[in-house]
């Protein structure tokens, strides 16, 4: 995968075509999400300045291979491959089918992965992929249940390399909750250092990013 590959994808279309593009990924997202409310956990894609943040911890140096957890139409993708260097791995773990189809068309240099993300370890090794250098998630981590969350944060430790992030969603309106104030402790279980972004209120709705490094073995 070239540089030249990465950038013109990842911005999936020229400035002309931009718009299009869009209307296109909402449209799908919206259809998805009708279709399968268990699998979409978003009001909206992530906006451009949220994905940003997101795709922070992601290297822009050496080789790195970044794992991106639930792409769904791709809103975070583009942020992640503009950081991604000439020779690095950018692969999607999507279980949605008509997400992956979405990709596959849409974003044909993304390395798409259906499957379950409390698979990771086995899907990565399948696809010739021993350690990831960041994993950024989209997963709506509110569908799942606690176990699930757990497992889930359990492959993503297993596969991190040393010196690795691993960055997600917290919906700023939902912090207060019960079920986020869990998750935000089942990350503190997982992960030795967690910490959490400013809000970004320019998207729909508000949301904050948890940044997590060097993951905790499981007792």
């Amino acid at each position: 995968m070239t540089r030249s590959q990465q950038t013109g994808s990842g911005d999936l279309a020229a400035p002309a075509s931009r718009s299009s593009s869009l209307l296109s990924e909402y449209r799908t997202f919206v259809n998805r999400a009708v279709r399968e409310p268990a699998t979409v956990g978003a009001v909206l894609p992530s906006s451009p300045v949220l994905a940003r943040e997101m795709a922070a911890v992601v290297p822009s140096i050496e080789q790195p291979v970044v794992v991106e957890l639930g792409p769904g139409t791709g809103a975070l993708s583009g942020a992640i491959a503009e950081r991604v260097p000439a020779g690095g791995r950018h692969v999607a773990v999507e279980v949605d089918p008509g997400m992956c189809e979405h990709l596959r068309t849409e974003a044909p240099w993304l390395e798409v992965v259906q499957g379950d993300a409390m698979r990771l370890g086995e899907l990565l090794a399948e696809n010739g992929i021993e350690s990831a250098d960041a994993v950024v998630s989209g997963l709506p981590w509110s569908l799942f249940a606690p176990e699930s969350q757990r497992r889930i944060l359990r492959e993503i430790g297993s596969v991190l390399a040393p010196g690795g992030g691993f960055t997600t969603i917290a919906y700023a309106h939902a912090l207060g909750m019960s079920g986020a104030r869990r998750f935000r402790d089942r990350l503190g279980a997982a992960f030795d250092e967690v910490i959490t972004s400013r809000t970004v209120w320019r998207n729909v709705p508000p949301a904050r990013v948890y940044v997590c490094r060097r993951p905790v073995a499981p007792r």
